[in-house]
This record gives C-alpha cells, structure tokens and sequence, in this order.
C-alpha cells in the first residue's frame, strides 16, 4: 500500500554486557525495526548470565522476542570474558533482579540457519559478540552468506589500535577462528571498528543528561553504566562516553546515518604472539596475483552524530 514503510528485520547476535543491553533498547525502540529472534553468545559474560541479561531487558522494554541459548565458549581455547569492564553480571552489577523469562529450546545456531532458509535475503544479521554462532552457523551451512541480506558487525581494528591486546579488539580477540571464518565466507561484512567507536563518543555532559531519563528504561540504562563511568573517567580518563554496540546498531538500523565507509578486504591474524586477534585491512590495494584479497568488508569511519545519539534518547524513553 502506498505509504507504508517495510520494516528492518533483525537477528541480534549477543553478548549482552552493558553498551549490548543499550543496543537492544534501541532496536527494541525504533519504530521502522522488528526483532525477530536475539541469539546469545559467551563473551562479555558466560552466556548463562547473558541469557539472564537479555530476559531483563526484554522486562524492562515490555517486549517479547523469542531468545536463544549460543555457544558457551570459542571454537577453539578457553573462554575470555570482559568481566573487567561489565562487571560479575555483565550489566554493571546493577542488581536488577532475575527475569521468569525461559530462552527456547532450540540451539542458537539452528535458529539463526531456520530464519535465513525460511525467509532468504530478508534478515539483517547484527553481531555485537565474539563470532562463534556465525561461524559455526557457516560451517553447517555454507550457502548462509548468500541467505543474509546484511551482516553488521562490532569488531576488530583498522588501524591497530586495540581494547584488549595492543593490536587486537574484545570480540575478534575472544574467537578469532570465528572472525576468519566469518570475514572469509560473507561477500560483504559491514564492519565498526574499535576506532570508530573511539571517535564517535558521546561527551559527557550528553550523556549524564541521557542517564537522568526519568522512564523505566532510562533507570535501568543509568543502573547499568553507573560503574563503568566511573572507570571509563578515572582508570581511562576517557574524554567521553564509549558506544560501540550501540553505533553498530544505528548503523543497522538506519544506513543513511553512515557519512564515510570505504571496501577493503581483511582477515584476521590467528598466529601472531603479540597480534592474534588483529585484523589485517589492505590499505595499499594490493591484488597481484591473490584473489582472496578482493573487498570483503565495508569499513564504517563516519557516522552522523546528532541521529545516533537522537536513537539512544528514544531508547531509553520508548
């Protein structure tokens, strides 16, 4: 019919930490947006706690999306967790109590591979963890890629500038096999670097203003990042407030926010004692005789700020 807008379809694949919880508000929020499953991944958290994490968020949003136990550790190694910064419960030890929430029964994994065959081309793929459904997701099925209307990832460096080693960032650090496998199988993976997160924060007197939101959730995203401002000011002397997950979900949601993004191909170094985890991104155009160094990813550098932080504000009034 004339007039009507046709609706971002999502999967939300997650680790829910706190700027996690943030993303899911605003998908959860925006009216041009439908969650149609969040699948959960160990990474922040164990992804017993994150179950927990999205069951309180779905209650603090009144919203009902069916969610879906992942994968308890990477493909290869021990799990690495981010407890440092999240704190014990990934939300910031915010005390909210538990959720009567139940995920479904079904694997994350076979959930993400039920959507795409049923719907193809019609789910935009959202990660905000460490890769390890993805990946393996791609291994049961290799024709995924082609099922997948968008991927949007939050991971890896551009310029090695790392969060969690000197080089590498959290979630490709955590499961590297899985950000290979990822990278080498999609046509496309539209990525948010580590470095655009660091330039595109919110400045603290906005963000002290978004967390005195007076609504259920503006007290719940106050709870939760209560603590980790308190780090980012005095262990990071951040000069501003750090969104990652979030400005990976703007740009899933809303495309025209992207102002600069430019195609590259990259993968990921597995081997290296002080680089493991790094994304390598071809900068020189170098192709010679190697056709795996074809663009492979779409590098978001910049986004428009005044609409970014117009999403977080919705988030957290509804």
């Amino acid at each position: 019919m004339k007039g009507m807008t046709t609706k971002t379809k999502l999967i939300v694949d997650t680790d829910t930490g706190i700027d996690d919880a943030q993303a899911l508000m605003m998908a959860l929020a925006h009216p041009q947006a439908e969650i149609a499953a969040i699948t959960m991944v160990s990474g922040n958290v164990h992804v017993d706690l994150v179950t927990g994490n999205v069951a309180r968020v779905l209650d603090v949003c009144e919203a009902d999306v069916p969610f879906y136990r992942g994968m308890a550790g990477p493909l290869i190694g021990d799990h690495v967790d981010a407890a440092d910064i999240h704190e014990n419960d990934g939300l910031g030890n915010s005390g909210y109590p538990p959720s009567s929430r139940r995920p479904e029964e079904e694997h994350a994994v076979q959930a993400i591979l039920r959507l795409c065959n049923a719907a193809p081309q019609a789910y935009t793929l959202v990660a905000l963890g460490p890769l390890t459904n993805i990946a393996l997701a791609v291994r049961l099925d290799p024709q995924l890629p082609q099922r997948v209307k968008r991927l949007v990832v939050m991971g890896g460096t551009v310029d090695a500038r790392g969060n969690i080693t000197l080089a590498a960032e959290y979630n490709f650090y955590a499961d590297p096999e899985a950000a290979h496998i990822v990278l080498s199988s999609f046509p496309k993976t539209t990525l948010i670097s580590w470095e655009a997160t660091i330039e595109h924060m919110a400045e603290w007197d906005w963000y002290h203003r978004w967390a005195e939101t007076d609504t259920p959730r503006g007290r719940f995203n106050r709870a939760i990042s209560r603590n980790y401002v308190e780090m980012a000011k005095t262990r990071f002397r951040a000069k501003g407030y750090f969104l990652p997950d979030p400005l990976a979900m703007a740009v899933a949601l809303e495309p025209s926010l992207v102002l600069e993004a430019e195609e590259r191909w990259a993968t990921i170094e597995l081997r290296g004692e002080h680089t493991r985890g790094q994304m390598v991104v071809n900068y020189p155009d170098y192709t010679g005789k190697h056709a795996q160094y074809r663009n492979n990813v779409e590098i978001i550098r910049r986004v428009e700020m005044d609409g970014f932080l117009k999403l977080l504000e919705r988030a957290v009034t509804g």
